[in-house]
């Protein structure tokens, strides 16, 4: 995945911000273009008595954009481009002005009713998630007060099969362009793996699964150690949430997501594995769109 333009919607907001500069951080790092986009609800479409106030409606939003797109040359500068679409949904607007603008990703923050440190998704993100045809990389609630320096690693949430070692191939590339290392973390979820509460079943299965993890999660690094430095690890937990928090995060740590084998060929669709990773994850997740050919 090699990263050349990168698109961010902002709004004025603390969610804006977080997400403006994650964009930022990443154009730096990547010396990829960067793009700023405020989206507008599309101009006053009332025919008959109700145009005469068509005239102060535009006028409305030309003001709402200018002083967004004002804010956001404070942060991001003189470097980045400044655009203003207009669509009725702000996910749907983002989807169709990365199409057009020929964008490799799209940057957003957390939805705002979410926990301090984590990721909401709201409905500018389940619209993207559901429908974009680039990579989404999502911003936790309030990232951008602590944002690191730079980026250190990225984090693959591996699982074997073709998908997820196209994404670890494409992750490897974007850890290239980044300079940084890249992990491959295989999530071990043992709750409810045996019905009935057979304990010493239960034990044997997580053995031969964790058996098995290893040596896939080797299998994988070795094919991607050519470019970049590869670690592996095996996070534990009883739920998502619990093996997330199991494993130790740095603070310039991107996670990497494949997109679900069920979705749609060249765009992001979001699994349930996924949505759970999203939702527990501390640091930038990024979920890729599912590639032609990887069953």
């Amino acid at each position: 995945m090699k990263i050349k333009k990168i698109l961010t919607g902002f709004i004025p907001e603390a969610r804006g911000r977080d997400g403006l500069l994650l964009a930022v951080l990443l154009a730096r790092q990547s010396g990829a273009e960067l793009t700023v986009a405020t989206i507008q609800p599309p101009p006053w479409p009332t025919p008959g008595p109700g145009r005469a106030d068509e005239g102060a409606w535009r006028a409305y939003l030309r003001e709402q954009a200018e002083d967004s797109l004002s804010e956001a040359r404070e942060i991001a500068g003189p470097d980045a481009s400044y655009v203003v679409h207009h669509n009725k949904g702000s996910g749907r607007g983002l989807v169709d002005l990365a199409r057009r603008q020929g964008a490799d990703l799209v940057v957003i923050g957390s939805a705002p009713h979410g926990t301090k440190g984590r990721i909401a998704l709201g409905s500018t993100a389940d619209q993207l998630l559901h429908a974009s045809s680039v990579p989404v990389l999502l911003a936790p609630r309030g990232w951008g007060e602590t944002a690191p320096a730079a980026f250190e690693r990225l984090t693959v949430a591996y699982r074997r099969g073709p998908g997820c070692d196209e994404a670890t191939r494409l992750a490897a590339k974007a850890a290239a362009q980044l300079g940084v290392s890249m992990r491959l973390v295989t999530l071990l979820i043992q709750g409810g793996l045996i019905r009935g509460g057979n304990a010493e079943l239960e034990t044997a299965m997580v053995e031969r699964l964790r058996d098995q993890a290893d040596s896939d999660l080797r299998s994988a690094a070795r094919g991607q150690r050519r470019r970049i430095e590869v670690e592996v690890e095996m996070a534990e937990g009883r739920t998502v949430k619990e093996a997330i928090d199991s494993v130790a995060w740095v603070d310039g740590e991107m996670i990497i997501c494949a997109s679900s084998d069920s979705g749609p060929l060249r765009r992001v669709f979001l699994g349930d594995t996924s949505l759970k990773i999203i939702k527990a994850a501390q640091r930038p997740v990024m979920i890729l769109t599912r590639q032609p050919g990887k069953q």
